[in-house]
């Protein structure tokens, strides 16, 4: 079978207005998970490849190694009642189909059995079904596929009041006795607490702001005030960030409400969070990208009739095997990486299309994060600027070298990890 396509942007419910308008109810203690917890988190960026062994063998290992019994969890892609090739398995896209396809790769990567757990669209009621409640207790970890994370909040939370269904209060508990809880793209946004994005691009994000609610126009910034399930609250998540340039989006959508990290989880890497919700909350980075981080800390925003602008957040990039303690905001490495000596004497080169737009068709993923590696790599330069592909008005983005090293490396003369580079955007 094939992986799961992606899936365009719909509204799930009624009119956007309404759906808006519900949305900002923010019930005080809404989601709100048991503590301290036992288990852990396995988050992934989107685009998890078939044959990651390094990814679905920490999922399993977590869930108890060659006795792992996972569920599976799609609610988050159309049912079947909504895809038109519902009937063939080698093109159909639907949760069913996409629950069987992530529990036969679970058992090829050694897990003891995988089993799709039957919530979605069309079986929104199995969500307080006492037999799935007992499937689901026979599970020892859980994965979140990807497409719309607002299907999960439809299927798994009750209404205006977000409150847990009996489904969603046993996998809680599941976690909080010692489960691992995975998920890719939509199903690591789940996870998300207060303020989950919906939506949005960059450019737009930085020139129009954010707006509560979930939208059908796929550039718009939109957040849901409630969050998600509320598993990972030390900051906001994103997802897909270097392949679709969503650095910018995070910064605004952190600005406008008021958190002061983001993090931004890349493709078919993970990030690996022990104790979640702790105050020894603990993350660790597992693949072949990448987990950004954007601290705004010590951030400040000017908005003006010119445009909007920030300074003083900073720009951490983790690699594989690097930690980060989520208390202290210090990082460390892997073992085998040590600081890089800048030696490069050539300057950093121009970069035209910060933020990877989808109207340039000479766009590069990982746009950014080249930039700052050019900028570590280099003993010429202090900082260094690029701009937005889109000129009406055209943002600077412009990233600086602060004290100390500023990247580690495996590779000599290459800068694998970024640290604490400053961050500033500025408007016209």
């Amino acid at each position: 079978m094939r992986a799961p396509s992606p899936l365009t942007r719909r509204t799930l419910l009624a009119g956007t207005t309404a759906l808006a308008l519900a949305l900002t109810a923010t019930p005080a203690t809404a989601g709100a998970p048991p503590s301290p917890r036992r288990g852990s988190l396995v988050l992934i960026g989107g685009g998890l490849k078939d044959d990651n062994t390094q990814v679905y063998g920490e999922i399993i290992k977590r869930a108890g190694a060659a006795d792992a019994r996972i569920g599976i969890l799609t609610a988050s892609s159309l049912p079947a009642s909504q895809d038109p090739e519902a009937a063939d398995p080698d093109k159909c896209s639907n949760s069913a189909c996409n629950g069987a396809y992530y529990a036969n790769l679970f058992k090829k990567h050694g897990a003891a059995d995988a089993q799709w757990i039957p919530i979605d669209l069309d079986h929104i009621a199995n969500a307080d079904s006492d037999q799935v409640v007992a499937q689901i207790n026979s599970m020892t970890g859980f994965f979140f596929g990807g497409g719309d994370q607002y299907r999960y909040v439809t299927t798994l939370l009750h209404g205006p009041a977000h409150t847990d269904s009996k489904a969603l209060a046993t996998i809680r508990a599941k976690l909080a006795a010692g489960a691992v809880i995975s998920g890719s793209s939509a199903g690591a946004q789940i996870a998300s607490g207060p303020d989950m994005v919906t939506g949005g691009d960059s450019y737009r994000a930085l020139r129009d702001g954010s707006t509560p609610g979930y939208f059908d126009d796929p550039t718009r910034l939109g957040y849901l005030p409630q969050g998600g399930f509320g598993l990972l609250r030390s900051g906001l998540i994103d997802t897909h960030t270097g392949t679709s340039g969503r650095e910018g989006r995070a910064l605004r959508l952190a600005a406008d409400t008021g958190h002061d990290r983001v993090y931004a989880l890349e493709e078919n890497t993970a990030v690996v969070v022990d104790n979640p919700g702790t105050d020894h909350e603990a993350l660790r980075v597992l693949g072949p990208q990448g987990l950004a981080i954007l601290d705004l800390d010590h951030a400040r925003t000017d908005s003006t009739a010119k445009g909007w602008s920030l300074t003083g957040a900073r720009y951490t990039y983790l690699t594989d095997g690097d930690h980060y303690d989520a208390r202290r905001r210090t990082a460390r490495p892997a073992p085998g990486k040590t600081p890089l000596i800048p030696r490069s004497t050539q300057p950093v080169p121009a970069n035209n299309d910060v933020f990877h737009s989808v109207d340039n068709p000479d766009a590069n993923p990982y746009s950014l994060r080249a930039t700052a590696r050019q900028l570590a790599e280099t003993r010429t330069q202090h900082t260094a600027t690029a701009t937005t592909f889109e000129t009406c008005p055209r943002f600077t983005v412009s990233l600086t070298k602060n004290p100390g090293p500023t990247s580690w490396t495996s590779i000599p003369g290459s800068a694998q990890s970024i640290i604490g580079l400053g961050i500033a955007i500025k408007g016209p």
